[in-house]
């Protein structure tokens, strides 16, 4: 598709996500959900985060999604989670570029609580290009105005008792934690959720400033620096940052160092997949994700299955779709990103701060809590390639990287992955926005398992061009 890329629509609001392409994807959402919908009309419910085209585009998005017959709640600024929870039993649109710099901003659709999977984002597409018609004047939606912030506060502070399994209502009680919201709007819910379940909370960058005055908007090792310094220099169990919406999440250990977003991932994996009563719990993640997850995923007797990235929800679907009665999808995440399942079936990077910052409590630290995860030295590489080389490119790669490891499992179904009996892997795949083939890659002998697949991806390339 041309519009919507792994995480919604996003880009410059100068030349392409313009009020008027809001206008026609609201008016597209309207449509589509009259079409598919034979009973009452659901709402659809709008939030926005704190950049400074959101409210133009907010106006855009209402005005195309009433005049197709559509009634439409704005529930306010808020993180994209908080949105993607009110959308349950109803429809729901977020005007967010998510971590991208002040410039960009963007749309994501939801229904029921999940993103549109790609068929309903292909069905929007088609009806974008179309010349939509209007309601008869007299079937206008209508706008409407609701605060959903507190409810979701609530929400996401009662599911970490219960996913902590504590007995008291402060199961944070103790626990120091300094939280740097990047200026968005992961401001108005970190902060407050972890307060209300007894942690001393410190906050940087906690005011929503849709120019991000304090850091970029994407929470990395070089962009946290401030953090980290405060986690150095400070007495605190642990440093949390976030993102311009909230969905992702950054873990800093009390030394100021971040700790490798896959061993966060295998934390998670690990205290959901223990927890299970289910016979046949399940993880979902992606290619790129570290062979460490499925080893302390089947220590704890679960499995794991992949999906492509940017689709952990149809992942969740397709695994109860496939499975027993007595099969569990407990827990979806890339890095950064994760989907709590019994929650909902959204990314929530306030959920994971609630819960992460519980298990360090009832570890006693970072370092005790990340302790039983194996990390292995990791590299990411970047080979050009041209737009036009890539599929002749990547099926040579194909054929050819695993005759390099005979006695691996290789999986092309999302690239080309090979995983080696000492939990070593590879994955190649081609970048879908920028003319690179990358692969990633982890193992104890990093540099001989890069060498030689940087040799099979280069030669590949060069006889594809």
């Amino acid at each position: 598709m041309d519009l919507f890329g792994t995480a919604g629509i996003r880009g410059p609001v100068r030349d392409r996500v313009t009020p008027g392409l809001a206008l026609s994807v609201g008016q597209a959402l309207g449509s589509y959900i009259r079409d598919v919908e034979t009973d009452v009309v659901p709402t659809v419910v709008l939030g926005w985060d704190g950049r400074e085209t959101s409210e133009s585009l907010v106006a855009a998005v209402e005005s195309g999604v009433t005049s197709a017959g559509v009634d439409i709640l704005r529930v306010g600024e808020l993180p994209t989670p908080a949105l993607a929870s009110c959308s349950e039993g109803r429809y729901g649109v977020m005007i967010t570029a998510s971590h991208n710099p002040p410039t960009d901003n963007g749309i994501k659709l939801f229904e029921d609580g999940k993103e549109f999977d790609s068929g309903a984002e292909g069905e929007i597409e088609r009806l974008v290009t179309e010349t939509g018609e209007s309601a008869a004047w007299n079937e206008f939606g209508t706008s409407g105005r609701a605060d959903e912030l507190g409810t979701y506060r609530d929400r996401i502070a009662e599911y970490a008792v219960e996913a902590l399994e504590t007995n008291g209502e402060e199961p944070l009680s103790g626990v120091s934690v300094v939280v740097d919201c990047g200026n968005g709007v992961a401001s108005v819910a970190t902060p407050q959720v972890l307060r209300a379940l007894g942690a001393h909370v410190v906050t940087l960058n906690a005011n929503v400033d849709g120019t991000f005055p304090g850091r970029e908007s994407k929470p990395t090792p070089e962009t946290l620096t401030d953090l980290r310094a405060f986690l150095r220099d400070g007495e605190f169990d642990l440093g949390i940052g976030h993102d311009g919406d909230g969905d992702r999440i950054v873990i800093v250990g009390p030394d100021g160092d971040v700790v490798h977003e896959d061993t966060i991932l295998a934390v998670l994996a690990r205290h959901y997949v223990a927890d299970s009563e289910s016979e046949d719990p399940v993880v979902v993640t992606t290619p790129n994700a570290s062979a460490r997850i499925d080893e302390v995923v089947r220590e704890e007797g679960g499995r794991t299955e992949r999906v492509r990235l940017g689709a952990l929800h149809e992942g969740i679907a397709r695994e109860r779709d496939a499975g027993t009665g007595e099969t569990d999808v407990v827990f979806a995440a890339e890095p950064w990103k994760h989907i709590h399942t019994a929650l909902g079936g959204w990314i929530d990077g306030v959920a994971s701060a609630a819960v992460l910052t519980g298990l360090v409590a009832s570890a006693g630290d970072v370092a005790t809590l990340v302790e039983p995860i194996t990390e292995r030295p990791y590299r990411k590489i970047s080979v050009p390639c041209p737009d036009a080389a890539k599929t002749p490119a990547m099926e040579r790669i194909g054929r050819e990287l695993p005759d390099q490891f005979p006695e691996s499992d290789v999986s092309t179904e999302y690239g080309v992955r090979i995983e080696l009996p000492d939990a070593s892997w590879v994955l190649v795949r081609p970048s879908g926005t920028e003319e690179y083939v990358r692969f990633y890659a982890e193992s104890d002998e990093i540099d001989n398992l890069v060498e030689t697949t940087r040799a099979v991806v280069e030669d590949a390339i060069e006889a594809s061009r």
